[in-house]
């Protein structure tokens, strides 16, 4: 076989098997995309629920505070940076790592080893990471969350911010940086999470008979602020691998698409080689027939 022939077929080969590896990658980012979006769904439905609660509870209330919404001059923002723990997702990675370099007077307490890893390369002060398997309970998040609770509660950080990548759909994800602590009031930490999750304002109760509270409203409302830190900690996470798995199967489909196209064009040439160089030996033999 001719050198020629023989490099176009190890490419074929090469590339098969390569677009075999994406294909297989694809599958299984498409398994884990439909979980983590119908993990993060869920979550949503959860906040709009405790949203509601809230907004009943402080109606009933009346004025409140709380250390969690006590504001005080900013001079450490404490952001938790969500990112996958592996790469061929995309953009999504570079796009997560570059919001985060453009954050200003902040530490960082990292979910996944690609922001990890790219802030200590930077030299950017990390506190703390904590590791976060694909399903993302909310077992696995509550030591992050509590934390970061420890954090702002100590005087560490004065702020608490969330950046992670908001799942939109299968092809839009938006990396985005979310202030959790403090908040003006419970009421607005609820409408901004909702909003920021597209969901919709909640009906207020009418009264006791609606939504009952025990012991008292207020004994709630004074345990729901680190409650609903920890869920939108936990809800920032499921958006995170939603949108991981997402992007990654978008990846390893276009890159799986590419590699049957390239894989087409190199038939297309392998065979066009072997047609001329099968022409070029009849064309000899038959001018060594002539010959004789």
């Amino acid at each position: 076989m001719p050198k020629g022939l023989r490099e176009i077929r190890n490419r074929i080969k090469s590339v098969k098997s390569t677009g075999q590896i994406t294909r297989a990658m694809q599958l299984v980012a498409s398994s884990k995309m439909k979980r983590a979006q119908d993990a993060a769904r869920a979550g949503r439905a959860y906040a709009e629920l405790l949203g509601e609660i809230l907004d009943t509870a402080q109606a009933k209330v009346g004025e409140f505070a709380h250390p969690l919404l006590t504001k005080r001059a900013v001079k450490v923002r404490g952001i938790l940076l969500v990112t996958p723990d592996k790469g061929m997702a995309g953009a999504l990675n570079g796009n997560l790592i570059r919001l985060a370099a453009e954050q200003q007077d902040a530490v960082f307490v990292c979910i996944g080893r690609k922001g990890a890893q790219a802030l200590a390369r930077s030299g950017r002060k990390v506190l703390a990471d904590f590791p976060v398997t694909d399903r993302a309970g909310f077992n696995e998040v509550r030591p992050a969350a509590e934390y970061l609770l420890k954090a702002f509660t100590e005087g560490t950080v004065d702020t608490v911010e969330v950046l992670f990548a908001h799942f939109k759909n299968t092809m839009v994800q938006t990396p985005r940086v979310q202030q959790l602590l403090p908040a003006d009031s419970l009421v607005n930490q609820a409408r901004e999470f909702r909003a920021k999750l597209g969901l919709p304002e909640p009906k207020v109760a009418a009264d006791e008979r609606d939504m009952i509270f025990e012991p008292s409203p207020a004994e709630i409302l004074n345990q729901l602020p680190a409650l609903f830190f920890k869920q939108a900690v936990h809800q920032a996470v499921l958006e995170s691998k939603a949108s991981e798995f997402s992007a990654r199967m978008v990846a390893m489909k276009a890159a799986t698409d590419n590699a049957k196209k390239i894989g087409a064009a190199l038939s297309l040439e392998y065979n066009k080689a072997r047609q001329a160089a099968i022409t070029q030996e009849i064309l000899e033999l038959t001018a060594g027939a002539a010959a004789q």
